[in-house]
């Protein structure tokens, strides 16, 4: 069989996926970190897999002067780096270095971004371009809407092809500053070409949840309050905060994690059918749920959400400072590095289930993880194993590190005795398909040059989920937190967390 063989396997995905159109893609920050990371190593993946357009483009600006054989150069240490590009591809680099240049622009300066256009019209005359514009804002939020509002005055925000604009998080830092930025955005673009990424959504197992409740018929009829006792979604890290002390002290974990993050895959865990797998059809279910969720009202904050701050501990056996020990934090910092959070979901479907959300830095052990945990079963005939019997049946999404999907549920042990054990049915990624998941940005970048914004967050799903996070935000930060550090690096988190969730009757997991 051929690799090119319609029989072949490998190749079925590439006859199924939809091509982008001729197109230049320009990239705001090229000189920055995100850029070498993820955004060079995303495109040029998507090129080994033949993925983009032969008429492509990538115009790298910053208010650095640079020439293009320099850019060139910076994109291919960053590649070497990042992308493990071996020798048999060089062909291909070349070939992809060779479609990279520089432009130098200034926010400040309206000839830089008239120059910019002049670059682009360029490029449609003589590479083919056709008009066709994405461009990536890799700056930091200060740069968004000067960026935006350049854009508009050069007359680049639309063309005679079609004109995107992807937005990185933080969309915002509070809901003010998130409808004035989108303000500002849609002055000049409108909605249907912004695509605000959230590189949570682009996992493989976060779009695997929509496959799982919906091209399956045995989960769907349970997926409700009468059936499910309550939700757990875990985002534990056991790494700290690194060099990011003056960003992630001006952050903090509900920001950095649950205000795009979490409410993200709680709102495809509870959303409704779409009518179709049209990008706006699913994100109107999404924007539905996280309008559901019940407001927590400023008196209601103690008692709906607990935030933690690791102090001094041990990770994997060796010390590890706490938070306000780390580089550029105040050293009598309140910032949240662990939240947890209990919220319900008022429709016909989710009444009376609570959702915990917990998210925190300096925890055992990097994972993510959705748990569905099923109501017992009403009668225990088996009462000699009770306290087996206790256990709930639950469905685990794993999200990463080990990307798959576990059920837990309750099997007889051989031999004469009627004896019980929790058993597991696993599904995993790599074993199953026999390769690895795409990177998130990869994935996010494909479906931009497509057209297709399922995965990215919309305008007013993002203004939801700061209105549910403000009173948090606003009586955490008004509190001087004298209890912090309120849990050692290398736990689970506060103390008080699991005194938290058991007036409920229930327990964390420990995945």
């Amino acid at each position: 069989m051929t690799p090119d063989s319609p029989d072949n396997p490998l190749t079925e995905g590439l006859r199924l996926q939809p091509r982008p159109a001729p197109c230049a893609v320009v990239i705001f920050g090229a000189t920055g970190d995100l850029t070498r990371r993820k955004l060079m190593p995303g495109l040029f993946n998507l090129a080994r897999q033949g993925l983009l357009p032969q008429c492509f483009r990538v115009i790298g600006t910053s208010r650095s002067d640079l020439a293009d054989e320099e850019f060139r150069h910076s994109m291919r240490t960053g590649l070497a780096e990042f992308a493990s590009v071996g020798e048999a591809e060089s062909v291909l680099l070349e070939s992809f270095l060779e479609d990279l240049t520089y432009v130098r622009t200034d926010a400040g300066d309206a000839a830089s971004f008239r120059q910019l256009g002049l670059h682009l019209q360029g490029l449609d005359d003589s590479s083919g371009t056709s008009g066709n514009r994405l461009f990536y804002l890799a700056v930091p939020p200060s740069g968004y809407g000067p960026i935006t509002e350049a854009l508009g005055v050069a007359g680049l925000s639309r063309s005679v092809g079609w004109t995107r604009l992807i937005v990185e998080k933080p969309f915002g830092r509070d809901l003010e500053s998130m409808l004035a930025l989108n303000r500002k955005v849609l002055e000049v673009f409108e909605e249907d070409q912004v695509y605000r990424i959230d590189h949570y959504l682009g996992k493989e197992t976060v779009q695997n949840i929509m496959v799982l409740r919906f091209a399956n018929g045995i989960f769907e009829p349970f997926w409700n309050q009468q059936y499910v006792d309550h939700v757990q979604i875990t985002a534990a890290e056991s790494i700290g905060i690194g060099s990011r002390g003056a960003y992630y002290d001006r952050s903090g974990a509900l920001r950095d994690m649950i205000q795009n993050h979490l409410i993200q895959v709680l709102s495809l865990i509870a959303m409704e059918p779409p009518v179709s797998l049209d990008s706006n059809a699913i994100r109107d279910e999404k924007t539905k749920v996280v309008r559901s969720i019940r407001p927590i009202r400023h008196e209601e904050v103690a008692t709906a959400a607990l935030p933690g701050q690791y102090g001094p501990g041990a990770i994997a056996g060796e010390p590890v400072p706490g938070y306000r020990e780390e580089g550029h934090v105040d050293p009598a910092s309140s910032t949240p590095t662990y939240a947890a959070l209990r919220l319900l979901v008022d429709n016909w479907r989710w009444a009376g289930v609570p959702f915990y959300l917990r998210t925190g830095k300096r925890l055992p052990r990097k994972v993510t993880e959705v748990a569905i945990q099923f109501k017992r079963a009403p009668h225990l005939l088996f009462r000699q194993d009770a306290g087996i019997l206790t256990d709930p049946n639950v469905l685990i999404v794993r999200i990463q590190p080990d990307e798959g999907i576990t059920m837990r549920f309750k099997a007889k042990i051989p031999g004469h005795a009627i004896r019980i054990r929790n058993v597991s049915m696993d599904f995993d990624y790599g074993s199953s398909f026999g390769r690895s998941s795409p990177p998130a940005y990869e994935r996010l970048l494909l479906d931009a040059l497509i057209g297709d914004a399922t995965l990215f967050s919309r305008g007013d799903m993002v203004e939801a989920s700061w209105r549910l996070v403000m009173p948090l935000l606003e009586e955490w930060e008004a509190s001087t937190a004298a209890h912090f550090p309120n849990y050692e690096a290398g736990s689970w988190g506060p103390e008080e967390a699991n005194a938290w969730i058991a007036r409920d009757r229930h327990r964390w997991r420990r995945p």
